[in-house]
């Protein structure tokens, strides 16, 4: 019996910082419809926070989509949660660098800095009843003993669910299978993987990390996303849907491409 796993579509977050994508709302709210129509397991539509725009399309998404769940893109900021809150969406993605590289390098914090922001964050998140899923930003370069002791507390917290993100691309199958392994005999949690392209992995990743234990694989149409791309959707389908269950199939994916192409053709 094959096992199901569940299909997270971010086309329209991380999709669009593809290099020259630009989406509108109107865009937005199509490709939504389809995906939805097909019945995703999930959509991520937007940063709530990144303009009032972008907060009425991710609204408009909400309000039209109704088989898919619906979430969005926070950083680790209580005043952006605070935001991703007032769209009122099914969960909340939180980012939580997990590197060193990240915390004492890029942000010169440190590690209780991040326990505490994170901590504040689900607070918020929780006391709206919304559900949260914490994103371990740079996953892949990071300390499996911090990210092991993160988990321990998040769980304490009431999170279900972490994203592991491969954020600068450099995971390979073996050290995929690897980390998701160890967080699978670690903790209960599910996990859902978040990987991008930079060395041609992202579906080879995806699937041995599926075959690992993780519950979730985030794919966008095409391919389409930050530097040379996410894990692309038809392709990742294509290549396991004979080993895994999904709520749609590969015949339905590659009729949402061909419309999401028809609908930019004729905005152009």
């Amino acid at each position: 019996m094959k096992q199901t796993k569940y299909i997270v579509d971010t086309t329209l977050r991380d999709g669009e910082q593809s290099p020259g994508i630009a989406l509108r709302a109107e865009d937005k709210l199509k490709i939504a419809q389809l995906l939805d129509e097909i019945g995703v397991y999930e959509i991520e539509a937007g940063i709530p926070v990144l303009s009032e725009v972008e907060e009425e399309s991710i609204k408009n998404i909400i309000n039209h989509c109704h088989k898919s769940k619906i979430s969005v893109w926070s950083r680790m900021d209580v005043h952006d949660v605070r935001k991703s809150v007032a769209c009122k969406p099914d969960i909340i993605h939180i980012g939580a660098p997990v590197s060193y590289v990240q915390i004492y390098s890029k942000l010169k914090k440190n590690k209780s800095w991040v326990m505490k922001n994170i901590m504040e964050c689900i607070e918020v998140a929780k006391s709206h009843n919304v559900e949260v899923t914490v994103g371990l930003e740079d996953a892949s370069r990071s300390d499996i003993g911090f990210i092991l002791s993160m988990i321990k507390e998040l769980q304490r917290l009431g999170v279900t669910t972490i994203r592991v993100a491969d954020t600068v691309g450099t995971l390979t199958p073996f050290r995929t299978k690897e980390l998701i392994e160890t967080i699978k005999m670690n903790t209960d949690l599910k996990i859902e993987m978040h990987v991008h392209n930079d060395l041609g992995m992202a579906i080879a990743n995806s699937i041995i990390g599926a075959k690992a234990g993780a519950d979730y694989i985030d794919c966008t149409l095409f391919g389409i996303g930050e530097r040379t791309g996410n894990c692309n959707f038809y392709d990742f389908i294509h290549a396991c849907e004979s080993v895994f269950q999904f709520s749609m199939n590969k015949k339905q994916v590659r009729y949402v491409e061909q419309m999401v192409c028809k609908e930019l053709e004729n905005a152009i």
